[in-house]
């Protein structure tokens, strides 16, 4: 029978889960001083590069990102984390990273690479596993290449979750703890491949755990095992 203590690597990412869970409930809290940051981040507009200014108040972060995929359309290049101190834009970002991927333009070890890229570099609140779980497997991404496909996001919105901001609201102080929160963001996911432009399209909702510590620009922590709304 196998003994079951016999798998750190699976152990210590089950803690890592746990970690990160606990940590985004308990950053519930966050809410308040959030609202206070992006109320800041506004009134600082001014201060930002006008290429920062621009993807804020876009819909999606990356327009090559969020267009359907279109007939004979060029290979899409891997996403770049914005430098931006607000959640949500981060989130939505980060989800529009996630939900896409072009077999024609790089391998599957690129885009995990990339990916964990997103990552705060604080180890103790970086799940890499919640994100490698949303990539295709090598043997699919193979089947996938073969076809040429790619997939492109349109993102909607993003917001915090209601027990997030309840929670943020009752207790604002919690978040100065490990600076994470909770960011649901919905959208669209289009895909197509070789011989088939027009592809098919498939409605997608998250919910990241994101932290913006005040001394760095966001960073992504992990993807939530379930959508809070």
């Amino acid at each position: 029978m196998p003994d079951r203590s016999s798998n750190p690597v699976g152990a210590s990412r089950v803690r890592r889960r746990a970690l990160l869970g606990t940590a985004v409930l308990v950053m519930l809290v966050v809410i308040v001083g959030l609202a206070a940051h992006l109320t800041r981040d506004d009134m600082t507009a001014s201060d930002t590069p006008a290429t920062h200014r621009s993807s804020t108040t876009a819909p999606s972060p990356s327009a090559s990102a969020s267009r359907a995929p279109a007939p004979g359309s060029a290979p899409h290049a891997l996403a770049v984390p914005p430098n931006t101190h607000n959640p949500i834009v981060f989130g939505k970002a980060a989800a529009a990273a996630l939900w896409s991927y072009d077999t024609r333009a790089y391998s599957q070890t690129e885009l995990l690479t990339a990916l964990h890229g997103w990552l705060t570099t604080e180890r103790r609140y970086a799940d890499r596993a919640s994100v490698d779980a949303v990539v295709p497997s090598p043997l699919l991404w193979k089947q996938m290449a073969a076809n040429g496909q790619f997939a492109t996001t349109t993102v909607n919105e993003g917001h915090f979750p209601e027990a997030f901001s309840r929670a943020l609201q009752e207790d604002p102080g919690t978040i100065t703890q490990v600076y994470v929160y909770a960011v649901t963001v919905s959208g669209k996911q289009s895909i197509a491949w070789r011989g088939s432009p027009a592809g098919g399209a498939e409605n997608r909702v998250t919910t990241l755990a994101v932290q913006c510590r005040p001394s760095h620009p966001c960073a992504l922590a992990g993807v939530m095992p379930s959508v809070a709304p």
